[in-house]
């Protein structure tokens, strides 16, 4: 990494992901930046890493084409690379090992900046043996988590993953929402819960909800673009509950799947 910046990649087929993002590089200051490159696809980015060299490379999971593995696989990458999820429940600890971080979506400056201070402390490749590894893991799935144990008075409940309406996190707290309109408080965080439920079931619709998709009432349009979501059982504080602008794409998505 150059002392006047470094460059940097980002491998994002969503245009309002690549460009939150971008624009938030370019507002922290925590590594210097000198230029930045949206690559939207595998052919694009396979092109480019081919003929340029780069210091940091933001990976997307999927693009429209492909994983972006298959990138990995047919370059070899000497650049820190830093995954970003929306809603697969893909091996990220993996990631974490192999890689600065990964960063799931939606993410937001802090997310960013804990990132690239981890990447101005050390120094970390993946070498041909890890891609191979993050790919198998990637092809074998995943297990998800199907219960949840939590204090319910003095005694402990076990809640069934098809009774969960959604998850809420404030705080440092994070609560389980049953269909029953029961809450509980679960020692874990949205972050880290998103990451054991089945991806198909559940999204993290914004960086306090990851919500059933049977938990889903009615989604409004509103005139600013935002998507409102109207939730069952309602939250307890009846406030509105939108899905992050760049994560609409992506919702819609998995609302179609």
């Amino acid at each position: 990494m150059g002392e006047k910046g470094i460059n940097v990649a980002i491998v994002e087929d969503e245009s309002p992901a690549a460009e939150f993002l971008k624009r938030t590089l370019l507002q922290q200051d925590v590594l210097p930046i000198k230029e930045i490159i949206v690559l939207e696809s595998v052919d694009s980015a396979v092109q480019y890493f081919i003929n340029h060299e780069t210091d940091l490379i933001f990976l997307d999971i999927h693009l429209a084409d492909g994983s972006s593995l298959e990138i990995l696989e047919q370059v070899e990458i000497k650049a820190p690379i830093i995954f970003t999820t929306a809603y697969d429940t893909y091996t990220l600890e993996a990631f974490k090992l192999f890689t600065i971080d990964y960063l799931l979506k939606p993410f937001d400056e802090r997310d960013l900046h804990e990132a690239l201070l981890k990447l101005k402390n050390m120094s970390i490749r993946l070498s041909s043996d890890q891609i191979a590894s993050i790919s198998k893991e990637l092809k074998g799935g995943q297990k998800y988590q199907q219960q949840f144990l939590v204090k319910h008075g003095y005694d402990l409940k076990t809640l069934k993953i098809e009774d969960v309406a959604y998850f809420y996190g404030s705080g440092k707290h994070l609560f389980i929402y049953t269909f029953n309109r029961e809450s509980y408080l679960y020692d874990d965080t949205i972050r880290g819960v998103i990451t054991k439920v089945d991806p198909k079931r559940f999204f993290r619709i914004n960086r306090n909800y990851a919500v059933n998709i049977h938990a889903i009432k009615r989604v409004e349009i509103l005139a600013n673009t935002k998507l409102q979501v109207e939730l069952v059982p309602s939250p307890p504080d009846n406030s509105n509950v939108s899905v992050t602008k760049t994560e609409i794409r992506a919702f819609k998505q998995w609302m179609n799947k």
